[in-house]
């Protein structure tokens, strides 16, 4: 019986672990030499401000993840399904630095016109860290 709560005592730090490494990569990559500092509030500010796409219409981060970041999304052109943002509900959301980086660019210029830069990265991720 203890090896069994030892186990699952150990798998819990190790997908905890595995789920930090992939923010932590991106979070190195983004502060870079400049060593940026990075602001939660900031991020969920970039986050919940709308923007006037080329059609006029507004968009946000929130147009098709949401407000509830623990909750499942679903994009407004596509129709769909988003798995939830916050680490807390979804251990594998920031596992992978090739898939943050995939999703920044193509979520940035879909969201805001243009790349985002690492300050504004770096600020997001500080913010859906906490989520």
């Amino acid at each position: 019986m203890r090896a069994h709560i030892l186990l699952a005592i150990l798998l819990t730090f190790s997908l905890a672990a595995i789920a930090q490494t992939g923010m932590d990569e991106a979070m190195a990559l983004y502060k870079g030499t400049e060593n940026l500092d990075f602001s939660a509030e900031r991020g969920k500010e970039f986050w919940n401000t709308p923007r006037t796409d080329e059609n006029g219409k507004e968009r946000s981060c929130n147009t098709c993840h949401g407000k509830d970041l623990t909750k499942t999304g679903k994009h407004i052109k596509t129709g769909k399904k988003i798995e939830p943002m916050a680490p807390s509900v979804n251990k594998e959301r920031y596992t992978d630095l090739k898939k943050i980086e995939k999703w920044f660019k193509r979520n940035c210029k879909w969201t805001i016109g243009r790349e985002c830069t690492n300050q504004e990265k770096g600020d997001v991720l500080s913010f859906l860290s906490g989520q």
